[in-house]
């Protein structure tokens, strides 16, 4: 059997049998999970808020570990989410990055999600 598939984005599954997805799906094109928390930071400092930035550091070099911890960095951006509160609601420097290490975490990812309103 031959599939010819043209262009396609964003999320593309491709299973044998069948698939069960829960929570949804996302795709976040560009970057890796420790760009996004270095962009996080950067938006965090940008918006005067150094505790945070330095929290989305602490998740970054998390992330370049070679066996990241997800709860530990589920925790960490939580506590962002909480002191960000509204701001990550309105500003997109600092939503979607937030956003994109959320999802990456999964299920750990959601109760942050819903926190700032996605």
């Amino acid at each position: 059997m031959v599939f010819n598939i043209g262009s396609q984005q964003g999320n593309i599954n491709n299973v044998a049998g069948d698939q069960t997805i829960h929570g949804g799906q996302q795709a976040f094109v560009g970057g890796q999970p420790a760009d996004w928390a270095a962009q996080l930071a950067e938006a965090l400092r940008g918006a005067g808020m150094a505790a945070q930035a330095a929290q989305a550091e602490a998740v970054r070099a998390e992330l370049e570990s070679p066996a990241p911890d997800r709860q530990a960095i589920a925790g960490r951006l939580t506590s962002i989410a909480q002191a960000v509160g509204a701001v990550a609601g309105a500003g997109t420097a600092l939503r979607e990055p937030l956003a994109a290490l959320c999802t990456w975490l999964g299920s750990l990812g959601t109760p942050i999600l819903r926190m700032i309103g996605l």
